[in-house]
């Protein structure tokens, strides 16, 4: 049977392409893989410690609330954790919801995570590595549409780890960084000065103890603080801890709310 050349060279071109395509999604992956082991290596465990009630008397009435619930006598502190979600995303307030799937390692002892978060048509990165935010979105994993970095990033990507510590309570208890002020019965003042970045947030808990949302100003541009909530429900026990399942982040705009993210947590490791 005689083959037609044209068709052979389209043959071997899209042979080529998928080979390029896959040589090169192999290399994201060690890419992400080798960005994990820096951010792991960088931080270290925390010293040993164990949680008691004790250390609850001077704490606001809400928070000694939250830990009495999230949180059980003779718990370990938590070093590092491993969180893997499903949900919904989208971009733009007007936009229709995508679905989406990602994981995120976080470190404690030194503040840091690198979060990937996966749709059918783009990727992108959240990381808070060696004191440094970046976010970082690519089309099919392959083609960079967008990048953000630098001092704002710093700071919106801290307070993303910071909104973040339901999921390791133990990193709630007051520390080197970490302060509560007393706000009301059903809220406190959650105060960190971590280096060079500074700033606190509004935290509410329901009567039951559990943390609710958390909301602060955030860079959602450069040059554009925005006040941006996180809400979370839904709590299961793991590991012997109380955390939230569901969560969705919102900014608050003069517009009105734009929910841009919904996850449901689908498995969480410690250490």
């Amino acid at each position: 049977m005689k083959i037609n050349r044209s068709m052979l060279v389209v043959a071997i071109t899209l042979v080529l392409l998928l080979s390029v395509i896959l040589l090169l999604l192999r290399k994201e992956k060690i890419n992400f893989e080798s960005n994990v082991e820096e951010l792991l290596a960088s931080s270290g465990a925390v010293p040993h410690q164990i949680f008691s009630y004790e250390q609850l008397e001077d704490l606001p009435e809400p928070v000694q609330r939250y830990f009495r619930y999230a949180l059980k006598e003779g718990q370990p502190y938590i070093s590092y954790v491993h969180v893997k979600h499903k949900g919904e995303f989208k971009t733009k307030p007007d936009g229709k919801w995508v679905n989406i799937k990602g994981e995120q390692h976080f470190t404690i002892a030194k503040p840091g995570f690198i979060w990937k978060g996966r749709t059918a048509l783009f990727t992108a990165y959240d990381s808070f590595v060696n004191d440094k935010g970046r976010l970082t979105v690519k089309l099919f994993s392959l083609f960079k549409l967008f990048e953000a970095q630098g001092p704002e990033a710093d700071e919106a990507e801290l307070q993303r780890w910071l909104s973040e510590n339901f999921w390791f309570p133990t990193n709630l208890l007051p520390n080197q960084y970490l302060q509560w002020e007393t706000v009301d019965r059903y809220s406190a003042k959650l105060i960190c000065n971590y280096k060079h970045l500074s700033f606190s947030a509004l935290v509410r808990f329901n009567a039951e103890g559990q943390f609710t949302s958390i909301e602060l100003e955030r860079y959602m541009e450069p040059d554009r603080l925005e006040k941006w909530l996180g809400k979370a429900s839904d709590y299961r026990e793991y590991h012997g801890i109380m955390i939230p399942t569901s969560i969705e982040a919102v900014w608050k705009l003069d517009t009105g709310d734009y929910s841009y993210a919904r996850f449901e947590l689908t498995d969480i490791e410690y250490d």
